[in-house]
């Protein structure tokens, strides 16, 4: 069971970071486009224009591999999750459904508008045209996150002990969760840099190359001034969303911060060290006096509780979801006393708590002490895969804000095709949004383990029925079919990539030039 359990995670993981490597950047060029064309509409000049539909093209590639990588995850939910379809599908599918109906065939529909529309619609029309394209991209972004965020932070739902499933109770709840919200704008901040550091980094090549400067250097200054606002967004809602973590998921931020004991508040916030989960330490570490507490509580007399604490309370929670589990099985067998059902909904709250001993008994009503201890271990993630994906991700954040800063000030003067430093720079950090990206989200969902919703639902009770033959041969396919995507887009990026503005075929551009 547990070989199936780590498999499914393994191929779910595997397919949502890799089509992860998508979404950012066209979250974050559907919004410079935008701006592009907005230029040109108002000041007239065609190379505004040209801008917009080279960084269209580039665009366009990314979002067709973001929709085909997509598709799959979720089939998933059915074939791999589905326990966790049935729990939860009237919830989770919500979100899901809206996103299909309302965002994807929007942005779907007004992509093929974008770049057919030029010479059959007005400057205006046009315009507005691609800014619901990129409206729609924004719009599945957010129904996605509210799917995600409520499985980080679960509200408005009733659990059924008639139907073993939870139910939607409000869709108000489910749509303004503080979670979700976070975390749409904080992932729309980072798609934003995301798309920012793509442009700014090919300008930077061809202002290396000497090529194409007017349309480069005008690129590279839009770029630097939408990253520059973005980046501040991206820092202010990150520590927001981690103000939201210590809040709702308690355990994560433990495991992120490596408090391993409640400190005295307000709690040192560790800069850096090496922690030690077999003597509950961190070795040579640098601290900041008070700088978590006013991280995580916005205050000077709140405690952040350690992961010792955690474990604690968490042992009595499983202890008290016992009760709930042994009165729900005997609603199951066909008590329907007043007792019974009363007994039921004082303890249902921890209800998941007590499902976490499946995983060791299946009879969860009498598991040993050494059991439920274990299992209240359980509740905390792994510290040091969380402790530094978190630095590394914050550290990228910092490094490209500084990036965006000298960008927009070097843009500001003439002769940026001079600063042969930063443009290097500009160049090399090309990778790093990507990887600050796909450590953030291992961050979010490796810190909510053990659960699939997070006190409500254990990760090892959601998969289906499968052989692990079978999940680890779709696991293969899918490698090979995603692997074969991501060189099919990194093989059409750099070549449009390298023929820049020339692609359009304006007979204005370098490589037309130099033939001609």
């Amino acid at each position: 069971m547990e070989a199936l359990v780590d498999v499914s995670r393994l191929q779910f993981a595997f397919t949502a970071l890799t089509h992860f490597l998508f979404v950012p950047l066209t979250l974050g060029l559907s919004l410079l486009l935008v701006t592009m064309e907005s230029l040109y509409v108002i000041t007239g000049k065609e190379i505004y224009k040209d801008m917009t539909r080279f960084w269209g093209k580039l665009f366009a590639i990314n979002f067709a591999m973001g929709v085909v990588t997509g598709l799959t995850m979720e089939f998933q939910f059915g074939t791999n999750w589905a326990y966790y379809s049935h729990y939860v599908g009237d919830i989770f599918g919500v979100p899901l459904a809206i996103e299909g109906m309302m965002a994807f065939f929007l942005e779907s529909t007004f992509v093929g508008l974008f770049f057919f529309g030029w010479d059959r619609l007005s400057k205006g029309k046009h315009l507005m045209v691609t800014a619901l394209v990129a409206f729609g991209s924004n719009l599945s972004a957010l129904w996605i996150l509210i799917a995600n965020g409520w499985m980080q932070h679960p509200v408005g739902m009733e659990f059924n002990p008639d139907t073993m499933r939870t139910e939607l109770a409000s869709f108000t709840e489910l749509l303004f969760n503080p979670v979700a919200q976070v975390k749409f704008l904080h992932t729309l901040s980072a798609g934003y840099l995301t798309g920012a550091v793509f442009v700014l980094a090919i300008s930077a090549f061809y202002l290396l190359r000497g090529r194409d400067i007017e349309f480069a250097r005008r690129s590279f200054a839009v770029a630097a001034g939408f990253g520059l606002v973005v980046s501040v967004s991206a820092i202010m809602l990150g520590d927001e969303s981690g103000f939201h973590v210590a809040e709702y998921q308690p355990e994560k931020m433990a495991a992120i911060e490596a408090e391993w004991e409640t400190e005295a508040a307000p709690a040192a916030f560790t800069l850096i060290g090496l922690p030690d989960e077999s003597s509950a330490s961190t070795h040579m570490a640098i601290k900041i006096p008070g700088a978590l507490g006013m991280i995580a509580t916005r205050s000077l007399d709140k405690q952040v509780p350690g992961i010792a604490n955690l474990i604690e309370a968490n042992d009595a929670r499983i202890r008290d979801g016992m009760i709930a589990w042994s009165a729900l099985r005997a609603i199951r067998e066909g008590d329907q006393s007043e007792t019974t059902r009363a007994q039921f909904e004082a303890h249902q709250d921890n209800l998941g708590y007590g499902l976490l001993l499946k995983k060791y008994t299946e009879d969860v009503a009498g598991a040993s002490d050494e059991q439920i201890h274990q299992a209240a271990r359980d509740t905390v993630p792994a510290v040091a895969p969380m402790f530094w994906t978190f630095r590394i991700m914050v550290g990228i954040g910092m490094a490209l804000f500084v990036l965006m800063l000298w960008s927009f000030i070097a843009s500001r003067k003439a002769g940026i095709e001079q600063r042969r430093s930063l443009l290097w720079m500009a160049l090399l950090a090309l990778p790093l949004p990507w990887v600050a990206a796909e450590f953030g989200w291992f961050v979010a969902e490796f810190g909510r383990q053990p659960w699939t919703i997070y006190g409500i639902l254990p990760t090892h009770l959601s998969i289906s029925s499968l052989s692990f033959d079978q999940v680890r041969n779709s696991l293969a396919a899918f490698a090979l079919m995603y692997i074969s995507l991501f060189a099919v887009e990194m093989f059409l990026m750099i070549k449009y990539a390298r023929l820049g503005p020339s692609s359009l075929h304006t007979g204005r551009y370098h490589y037309e030039t130099t033939e001609a």
